[in-house]
């Protein structure tokens, strides 16, 4: 599995990486679509909703079950990765590049740095 040290983590499996306009990019974990299997089908959030912290705002579904992902911080959304809407298994494939799902305006700048961190991701999800 990997697990990028420069990112931020939730117990629900979102990944968080600041961006250096402010803004954070979010995705599922390696961990996360590997349990799913291969993704056949993605929905994202509509850009500029806003949304609460440990929301869910957008479904990512496997030929297994479908799994809801969840805000990681309260923030609007900015940008989808509408490319996925034809390519679902990038998830698959380039979970932290190609993979992504949304970009947050964070509510509150700087928020992301009270999620998990690697180590503690990987304690908490089992992977340690």
């Amino acid at each position: 599995m990997n697990f990028p040290n420069d990112l931020y983590y939730t117990a629900s499996h979102e990944w968080v990486r600041p961006e250096a306009d402010g803004s954070v990019t979010v995705g599922i974990t390696d961990l996360a679509q590997d349990s799913l299997g291969e993704l056949v089908y993605v929905d994202l959030p509509q850009v500029g909703k806003a949304l609460g912290a440990a929301e869910s705002c957008a479904v990512v579904e496997s030929t297994k079950a479908a799994s809801d992902v969840y805000a990681p911080i309260a923030g609007e959304v900015i940008a989808v990765n509408d490319a996925l809407s034809a390519a679902p298994q990038t998830v698959n494939e380039s979970p932290y590049e190609s993979g992504w799902l949304f970009k947050l305006k964070p509510a509150t700048p700087g928020s992301e740095k009270g999620l998990l961190t690697v180590d503690q991701y990987k304690t908490e999800s089992g992977s340690a």
